[in-house]
């Protein structure tokens, strides 16, 4: 056994484990808890960060229909391997990210490599518990290795990142192409840092003029609010990462003739001039989650990039015991993303 498995040992047999509880809608604590020895294909983490997304402030909020009560939310997770199971070969010490939605390998979907479309899917923090939690045990089948170069203030970005390598996949987005990104929180804004890497011409659109200001770090980037988008101005490829249903009116209203639209947020209904899209062959793709893990891998490789801008992206990082500023700054919506620091106490 290694020196750092024997500390880590001796630190899990005496201190007391904490957890973030969402017990109902508006109603979360920080509780003592403790995570499971891992099975034989399961690995234990000793979490270092968390990022705070949306789903997970739908879910805080009780606006996420799918969602069980009372869970410990928390899908952003980045962890290190402090245990695991005998048919694991991941070492002890590993730094690792969690795809946190569940597949069954046996569905029509599955079969077809679409495992983010599985008819069984759980996703952790919505349906079955997160991973907001000092330690955390989870299948080794859902992790993936996070490269040494890679810092965890970027590491940490890599499954909402393949949330966006995945939507990009959906169109043809190339040098020069003229690409509008309605919305600029964390997606948006990894969707602006995407595009710009690829060469697009870029116009960001929100209605948080803050947010705005805080796009021209990726380049020569075009802002607008929604109502302030000239009436001629029209795009090969409109990213709706906003999740409102005036964003996806106005995405489809943006998009030339022959063009596409990839809709990555969440709302429940829109109305759509089917007219239009008909008469000019427009595309409209959903875009759910990632392939795993495929997806995951790609995000890891853009970020190892020095020259990869996402500095604006992490608003803040915020101590696990100051759970309530976190979650209060993230439901404002006046911030990307707001990150939950687990390596309090913690040292190797």
């Amino acid at each position: 056994m290694s020196i750092l498995e024997r500390k880590l040992n001796k630190r899990t047999a005496v201190n007391k484990m904490r957890s973030l509880h969402i017990s109902g809608p508006g109603e979360i604590s920080l509780q003592e808890s403790s995570a499971p020895a891992p099975k034989q294909d399961e690995v234990k983490l000793k979490l270092i960060y968390g990022g705070i997304c949306g789903s997970d402030i739908g879910v805080y909020k009780g606006k996420v229909a799918h969602a069980s009560y009372p869970l410990i939310p928390g899908h952003e997770l980045l962890g290190m391997v402090i245990e695991a199971g005998e048919k694991v070969d991941i070492p002890i010490g590993t730094r690792v990210v969690v795809q946190p939605n569940s597949y069954c390998g046996e569905c029509e979907q599955c079969q077809k490599g679409k495992t983010n479309l599985c008819a069984f899917k759980k996703s952790l923090g919505v349906n079955t518990d997160g991973g907001f939690s000092e330690e955390f045990t989870v299948p080794a089948k859902y992790i993936l290795p996070v490269p040494d170069e890679l810092s965890d203030e970027r590491a940490v970005l890599i499954e909402p990142f393949a949330v966006v390598i995945h939507a990009f996949k959906r169109a043809n987005i190339t040098k020069g192409a003229s690409v509008a990104i309605i919305g600029c929180g964390t997606e948006g804004q990894l969707a602006i840092a995407l595009a710009a890497h690829l060469g697009a011409n870029i116009t960001a659109i929100d209605i948080n003029k803050e947010k705005l200001q805080k796009v021209s770090v990726y380049g020569d980037i075009q802002t607008f609010v929604p109502a302030a988008v000239p009436e001629k101005m029209k795009f090969d490829v409109v990213i709706e990462a906003a999740g409102v249903r005036q964003a996806v009116e106005q995405a489809v209203d943006l998009v030339k003739p022959g063009g596409e639209v990839v809709l990555i947020g969440l709302t429940d209904e829109a109305t759509l001039p089917i007219l239009k899209i008909v008469r000019n062959e427009i595309s409209i793709h959903g875009s759910i989650i990632y392939n795993f893990p495929a997806d995951f891998s790609e995000s890891a490789e853009y970020l190892k990039l020095p020259e990869f801008t996402i500095d604006p992206i992490i608003a803040d990082i915020i101590p696990l015991k100051e759970y309530e500023r976190a979650y209060e700054a993230a439901v404002s919506g006046q911030y990307a993303k707001i990150i939950l620091n687990f390596k309090e106490g913690f040292h190797q």
